[in-house]
């Protein structure tokens, strides 16, 4: 190589290499310092993208989890307040069952007192957990907790939407139950014995009830007669001083849920309410007949003289009787009364005086049908239904039994109780849904963390060599670079004379 002063090539080269030796020194300590193998796109801009990818993920999967804890927490709340619901559904069926027994001897209104404040606190407390009707947590909750391909498997669904859904008392159809006694009200009667101020019968007025009664053994009229005080009657004086009177009669006298007076039994009745001689009646004067019973009344009742006849079939479960009524027993009302039920005896049908005390009612706990099937009078007299043919009977109103309202309270309980279980069922199943999404989305946060790292993350033992290896290199690169810039000093020896 020939000696030149103009160009240097040792100490380019040597510049050179200084340059490259810094920026891998630079280079390795940016590594060491940041503990990341790419600080830069141009570090590995391939691995770069894959890494972001992975880190995006991790970032979603991480709030997700978030989002299925909260979910949780939400509805392990509503789940508190279902299993408290349930208790409160045991204790309205404790009631209802308490009512539903004949031989029980208290006051149903109290218990329907109570029956009535658990159905508001069902409602209350099923707003409390939002899962009344209509209510927040009352539709379809979506939970995103992500790591899917799409949207659709992102998201953990748990349906809650619709009445079924819901567990206030109307969404578990137990919001119109009632387990007060049921009874028959008084035809065209407004008078509410409910009214706390309102009295009734001032001093010396006097209000009568007539019944009519077949007990079983044989045909009974009973009069009660309420006597006002200088005070007047309560309301509920006035239910006592009836059940005091007809307590031995099986039936009961209780406040329907108009607040109006009514009667209810087993026993086979009519009643007819006088009018109040002077104040304020407890009752509008008017009648009624045992409405808990299939009933049926016939026409204008005539007693059968001559050669009159009658005969009429009566058909229930039991089988068919027929009656044949004539003048030898059946002149006058009574006599038709204990004839028709000597025929009657063991059918479970009964016959009372109808509430005018003339005509005849047959009633029955169970279904019957009444059918005339020959009526001859000519000149004579006698009548019962009074035409051949087939007789509507009246069908029994459940909730016109002194247990008919609560043995319908406790259908609808059963079936709300099983409603309950239901949706305790679905959140139950929603959480144990979630708790599966968490451990999926922590093992995704760490097999995508650790695919991260293996892009992004330093070697820091081999980065530590590599910074040894830098430090070494750029101090060589330095010595060397001296020793270049000191060779053309060697042309001048050439120049000494």
């Amino acid at each position: 190589m020939s000696l030149s002063i103009q160009t240097n090539v040792a100490s380019l080269v040597a510049q050179n290499n200084i340059r490259v030796n810094s920026n891998f020194q630079s280079t390795t300590i940016q590594k060491l310092s940041s503990g990341y193998r790419i600080n830069s796109s141009a570090d590995d801009a391939a691995g770069l993208a894959v890494a972001n990818k992975y880190r995006s993920d991790t970032a979603e999967l991480s709030q997700g989890v978030q989002n299925a804890n909260n979910g949780i927490s939400a509805l392990q709340i509503v789940d508190g307040g279902l299993n408290n619901v349930s208790n409160i559904l045991d204790r309205l069926r404790t009631l209802a069952t308490e009512s539903a027994s004949a031989t029980f001897t208290g006051d149903r209104s109290t218990l329907n007192t109570e029956y009535q404040g658990l159905l508001t606190e069902i409602n209350r407390q099923a707003a409390n957990v939002k899962l009344n009707t209509g209510g927040t947590y009352n539709t379809n909750l979506v939970t995103y907790v992500g790591g899917g391909s799409n949207a659709a498997n992102a998201q953990v669904s748990v349906d809650l939407s619709g009445s079924n859904n819901a567990v206030d008392s109307t969404a578990l159809g137990i919001s119109t139950t009632s387990i007060a006694g049921g009874g028959s009200k008084i035809s065209g009667n407004t008078v509410r014995l409910d009214d706390a101020a309102a009295s009734f019968l001032s001093a010396s007025a006097t209000q009568a009830f007539t019944f009519h009664l077949n007990t079983g053994t044989g045909n009974q009229d009973v009069t009660t007669t309420l006597t006002g005080t200088a005070q007047g009657l309560s309301g509920s004086q006035v239910i006592s001083d009836l059940n005091t009177s007809l307590q031995a009669y099986g039936i009961t006298a209780s406040v329907a849920s108009d607040g109006t007076l009514q009667f209810g039994g087993a026993t086979a009745f009519t009643v007819n309410a006088a009018a109040a001689s002077a104040g304020t009646g407890v009752s509008a004067a008017g009648t009624t007949v045992n409405t808990s019973s299939f009933n049926v009344t016939s026409g204008a009742f005539a007693g059968f003289t001559g050669a009159a006849t009658e005969s009429f079939v009566v058909q229930n479960g039991n089988g068919s009787t027929t009656v044949n009524l004539t003048a030898a027993n059946a002149a006058n009302a009574g006599s038709a009364l204990t004839y028709i039920n000597t025929q009657l005896a063991g059918t479970g049908v009964s016959a009372v005086k109808a509430s005018n005390g003339n005509d005849i009612t047959l009633e029955s706990s169970n279904s019957f049908s009444v059918n005339e099937t020959a009526y001859a009078v000519g000149s004579d007299t006698g009548s019962v239904f009074g035409a051949v043919g087939a007789v509507a009977v009246t069908s029994a109103s459940a909730s016109a039994s002194n247990t008919g309202n609560a043995l319908a309270a406790l259908n609808s309980l059963q079936t709300a109780v099983a409603n309950l279980g239901l949706v305790q069922g679905k959140v139950g199943a929603g959480v144990n849904k979630l708790n599966y999404a968490v451990n999926l989305a922590q093992s995704q946060i760490t097999n995508y963390s650790a695919a991260q790292a293996g892009i992004r993350d330093a070697d820091v033992a081999s980065e530590a060599a590599n910074l040894t290896k830098a430090q070494v290199l750029q101090q060589a690169s330095i010595a060397a670079l001296a020793q270049a810039n000191s060779a053309p000093q060697a042309v001048l020896a050439l120049l000494r004379g």
